[in-house]
């Protein structure tokens, strides 16, 4: 294996978020409208903009700064190809869901590609290719490529990828893309403002009202009266029983940027075996930026973080050569029962509050889908895919086993993070160090950071009360159970928490 001599960039931080937008303001007084768009990722901006089209009134908020959440950490793939999944969605839904499902994937990238034509995006066409290095896997291609034919998705089994990675099987589908998403997403709000949308950032929805004009909350408890409500917040901002928490796995993958010493021949790359290997370029200062992304994983479990990086920047290394490493970052994904994401009115008896979660890996093409969803109910205009994304289904064969079994998990982790021996106290931890320690008897989080500075929070849960773990890649709190996620000195920074850690001021 060819090692590489880079150092890994100290903490992380996603490339596309290099690219600067115009910064919004926050909102400070009641208001009212017609629609309010909770999240400012791929689903919430491009909703906005379809919307404000149609000549209603829009406001998008954000509560941090517009796609710095899982849009800002994609891979930006814009393709259908959504690992081995069509096989598995005709074994559990039937062809006629598995076609829908491909159909929305194929509107979205064309929505996606007739609206980069002149958005200056680096958006190319590409192949997209999974691979299989086992028998094993090469049996599970040769089924999907039986259903890529049933569903008469352009594609074949070809020979090979042009690394020197030895694959049992191949398997393309055509004619995809991809993109700088941030350039992408800037020009659709530059268009959503100038038509008089308006946009908050710094602005947490925390709750809605509800009602025939329902009332969106504010952490600071500003009043938005609207007709109208998406979330689009990644995880739900709000559940009204939809009891989403129950039904989202949560999973964190990790991505290298890297310049490379061999040539990269174009195109998008995955792997069917674990653990996961993804591959693609973009356009960086004249040259290409190798992402390399994979290594999933439950929220809160495994293996120190920071593994899962060393293990992509191993793989990069001995395929294409390491020649400069300025980037890495993660990103949480969250996974629906049957893995069809859940997008329209968020429970059966709402007709003005809407969702979209749960996109998997594939928050471009379904995001997008997601927009043009919610578009036509808000308008009430028919849509082939209304049923099958629907958050109120319930498809039998993998929803009871997935449920059962996620939330049998999570019965475990409750009790385990109770019961956790811990042999670290705060005076143990060196500079830019983390870990569960012991204060006063009591199970703790610590970060000490690099100048020294030691944070303690309580690291139970605020959402369920499950004991969260330390995450050194991202120096984050992770929760095991739903995946919330907090910063080293306790802010949220991923749902379903709504309050921080509490802060331990040490004794």
């Amino acid at each position: 294996m060819e090692a590489s001599n880079m150092n890994m960039p100290q903490y992380p931080e996603s490339y596309w978020l290099n690219e600067k937008g115009n910064g919004f303001g926050q909102l400070t007084e009641d208001t009212q409208t017609d629609i309010v768009i909770v999240g400012g990722g791929i689903t919430g901006i491009t909703a906005a903009y379809l919307l404000v089209k149609e000549g209603f009134k829009v406001i998008l908020l954000e509560t941090g700064k517009v796609m710095d959440g899982t849009t800002g950490h994609t891979t930006a793939k814009v393709t259908a190809q959504h690992g081995l999944i069509y096989d598995e969605l005709i074994t559990n839904l039937g062809i006629e869901k598995a076609r829908l499902y491909y159909e929305a994937q194929d509107d979205a990238i064309k929505f996606i590609q007739n609206l980069a034509k002149n958005n200056h995006c680096d958006i190319s066409q590409e192949d997209s290719f999974i691979y299989a290095t086992t028998d094993e896997y090469s049996e599970k291609l040769t089924n999907e490529y039986d259903a890529y034919q049933k569903l008469g998705i352009t594609g074949s089994l070809v020979d090979g990828i042009p690394f020197d990675i030895p694959t049992t099987g191949v398997l393309s589908m055509n004619n995809q893309a991809q993109f700088h998403p941030v350039k992408y997403l800037n020009g659709l709000l530059k268009d959503f403002t100038n038509q008089g949308g308006t946009v908050y950032e710094n602005t947490t929805a925390i709750d809605v009202e509800e009602g025939t004009e329902p009332v969106v909350i504010t952490k600071k408890r500003q009043r938005i009266t609207c007709k109208y409500v998406i979330s689009a917040s990644h995880f739900p901002f709000i559940d009204m029983r939809g009891f989403y928490f129950a039904r989202l796995l949560p999973e964190r993958s990790y991505v290298l940027g890297v310049k490379v010493s061999k040539e990269y021949p174009g195109g998008m790359y995955y792997s069917a075996d674990d653990p996961k290997r993804s591959l693609r370029y973009t356009p960086y200062n004249g040259e290409k930026l190798i992402l390399v992304s994979g290594e999933g994983h439950k929220t809160g479990k495994g293996i120190d973080t920071l593994k899962h990086y060393k293990a992509l920047e191993d793989f990069a290394a001995n395929v294409l050569g390491i020649s400069e490493y300025p980037y890495r970052w993660s990103a949480q994904d969250l996974t629906t029962l049957d893995k069809v994401p859940y997008i329209g009115p968020i429970t059966s008896n709402q007709n003005n509050i809407f969702v979209a979660t749960g996109f998997r890996k594939w928050g471009m093409t379904n995001g997008t889908t997601a927009a043009l969803l919610l578009k036509d109910l808000i308008l009430e205009k028919s849509n082939p895919y209304q049923q099958l994304f629907s958050p109120s289904r319930f498809n039998p064969t993998p929803s009871i086993k997935n449920f059962i079994s996620y939330n049998t998990d999570v019965a475990g982790q409750l009790i385990k993070g109770k019961l956790e021996y811990v042999p670290m106290h705060p005076e143990d931890l060196k500079n830019d160090e983390g870990a569960v320690v012991k204060v006063n008897g009591k199970r703790r989080g610590a970060y000490r950071d690099k100048d020294g500075q030691l944070h303690i929070v309580d690291t139970t849960c605020t959402h369920l009360g499950c004991e969260t773990a330390w995450n050194h890649g991202d120096r984050t709190w992770d929760c095991p159970c739903h995946g919330s996620r907090f910063s080293y000195n306790g802010k949220v920074l991923e749902g379903p928490a709504e309050k921080p850690l509490k802060k331990i001021e040490e004794q």
